[in-house]
C-alpha cells in the first residue's frame, strides 16, 4: 500500500461527538477530506446545522444527531439512533467534554462532580460499549478518546478537580479497552490536547484578556494551539497508518508539559 493511501478513509463511516465546533469540527473536517462519511453529534441544533453546511460545502457526506451527552440517558439514545440509522460506525471519536465549573473541591456539590464525570467519562463509556461492541464482529475499528494534558497535570487555576479526575479516568479506560479489544482488530487511543483557541477558551479570554498571554508564556512554543492543528493527528489514528498503535496517549500541547 502506498504511504498516502494509508491515510485514506474512503468506505469508512465516522462518528464525532461534539463535532459541530472547535476541535470536534476540525477532526470531522480532516476525516471527511480523507474520504470518510461523517456523523456528528452535538447539543445545539443551530451549531449542528451550520457545521453540516460547512462540511457538505467542502465535499463531505455528513449527517447530524442532536444529543446532550452530559446526560447518560442521552448517550444511550444517541447510540440507539446511530445503530438504527447510521450503522456501521467504523471510527468513533469521543470528543465531547469540558469543565464548565470552577468550584473549589471543599465546596463542590456532589451533583456538579457527577455532571462533569458524566460529561467527560460516562458518555464515552456508553458509546464505546455500544458502538465499539458493534465493531467486534467486523474485526476492524478505531476508537479515539479526547483526553487532556490535565489527565497528567492539575491546572494551577482550576478548582474542584472533577475535570482532571474524569480525564485521568478516561485515559486509563482507553488503555484498558485497548488491551481487551486488540485481539478484535480494534485500536483504542487517546489524544491529550493542551491549550487550544477553541470557542470556549475564546470566551475565557474575552472575560479575562490577560489570560491569553499568561498561558502562551507558559508554553515553550509561545502560543496556543490552532484548532485545525489537531485534525492531522486524528486522521493518523483513524486509519491504517496507525495500525500498530493501540493504548497510546498522544500529547499535542506545544510543549506545555515540558515546563
Amino acid at each position: 500500500m502506498a504511504i498516502l493511501d494509508r491515510f485514506k478513509l474512503t468506505g469508512h463511516r465516522a462518528l464525532i461527538t461534539g463535532g459541530s465546533r472547535g476541535l470536534g469540527l476540525e477532526m470531522a473536517r480532516a476525516l471527511g477530506e480523507a474520504g470518510a462519511e461523517l456523523v456528528i453529534s452535538g447539543s445545539n441544533a443551530e451549531h449542528l446545522q451550520k457545521a453540516c453546511e460547512q462540511l457538505s460545502g467542502e465535499g463531505s457526506k455528513v449527517s447530524a444527531v442532536q444529543a446532550d451527552l452530559s446526560k447518560p440517558e442521552e448517550a444511550e439514545r444517541l447510540c440507539d439512533v446511530v445503530l438504527r440509522d447510521h450503522a456501521p460506525i467504523d471510527i468513533l471519536i469521543n470528543n465531547v467534554g469540558g469543565r464548565r465549573i470552577n468550584i473549589p473541591t471543599e465546596e463542590l456539590p456532589l451533583e456538579e462532580w457527577q455532571r462533569i464525570m458524566d460529561l467527560n467519562l460516562t458518555q464515552s463509556f456508553i458509546l464505546t460499549k455500544r458502538l465499539g461492541a458493534a465493531m467486534i464482529p467486523r474485526k476492524w475499528g478505531r476508537i479515539i478518546n479526547i483526553s487532556s494534558i490535565n489527565a497528567f497535570w492539575p491546572g494551577k487555576a482550576m478548582r474542584g478537580r472533577s475535570y482532571e479526575a474524569s480525564k485521568g479516568a478516561l485515559t486509563m479506560f482507553t488503555k484498558a479497552v485497548a488491551a481487551d479489544w486488540a485481539v478484535h482488530g480494534i485500536t483504542v487511543n487517546a489524544i491529550a490536547p493542551g491549550p487550544f483557541l477553541t470557542d470556549a477558551n475564546q470566551r475565557w479570554i474575552h472575560e479575562k484578556p490577560e489570560f491569553e498571554g499568561e498561558v502562551a508564556d507558559s508554553i515553550p512554543m509561545g502560543r496556543w494551539g490552532r484548532p485545525e492543528e489537531i485534525g492531522p493527528l486524528a486522521l493518523y489514528l483513524a486509519g491504517d497508518a496507525s495500525s500498530y498503535m493501540t493504548g497510546s496517549v498522544l500529547v499535542i500541547d506545544g510543549g506545555k508539559l515540558l515546563w
